[in-house]
């Protein structure tokens, strides 16, 4: 690692050289074009303006748009080590959370331990989804990939075999965080069935 005559700045900087890695982590979801694989960065920016957009929607005492933004922008940098799991990826998530929790310790204490310790303390409260910025933050990461393959005729849908109750499943987080996005969510949810891109079966569960 290259440092520099600041050690505090070597360290800030090697964190940053570290989070560029994320650019390289391919996620199963297509662009909306359909062009290519999304990239994890790509995804975090995405769901930051989603928030930015849609803050609107969150109901009264809204959450704290910046402290949502930060939730975004960290909670996936676990990936450059963990790599993504695959949403109904049963056996991915056996030990999605040890891999992750060990690639926190490693990629945030890059930092200086002031803010290794702040930006472990947010991808915590992500990763716990109790606070109301949380639930909302975890909302838009459930809400974003649901969009990519809707605009994508199902693409990751079909791929793997998944049906309308698996996805309804993985909707929690919005149905609890705004009853205007989870509107939204049945309806598109209806248009995939009638459409084709998702199927309209049994819930039994599937692996990516």
């Amino acid at each position: 690692m290259e440092t520099w005559n600041d050690s505090r700045l070597s360290r800030q900087i090697a964190f940053l050289a570290e989070a560029d890695k994320l650019k390289n982590v391919l996620r199963r979801t297509l662009l909306m074009d359909g062009s290519r694989r999304e990239n994890t960065a790509e995804h975090s920016w995405h769901i930051s303006l989603m928030a930015m957009t849609l803050h609107e929607y969150a109901p009264e005492p809204k959450p704290d748009l910046t402290r949502v933004l930060k939730l975004l922008l960290v909670h996936d940098l676990v990936e450059i080590d963990a790599g993504d799991t695959f949403a109904y990826d049963a056996s991915g998530y056996e030990d999605k959370e040890e891999r992750e929790a060990a690639a926190a310790r490693r990629i945030f204490g890059l930092l200086p331990d002031d803010q290794a310790k702040e930006i472990m303390a947010l991808w915590r409260e992500f990763e716990d989804g109790e606070t109301p910025e949380a639930l909302f933050a975890a909302a838009l990461d459930r809400m974003q990939p649901l969009l990519h393959n809707y605009m994508t005729d199902g693409f990751s849908w079909k791929q793997n075999g998944i049906v309308r109750s698996q996805v309804r499943a993985r909707m929690k987080p919005i149905y609890r965080a705004s009853p205007k996005l989870a509107e939204f969510v049945e309806e598109l949810l209806q248009r995939a069935v009638d459409r084709g891109y998702l199927t309209d079966g049994d819930d039994s569960p599937k692996e990516g």
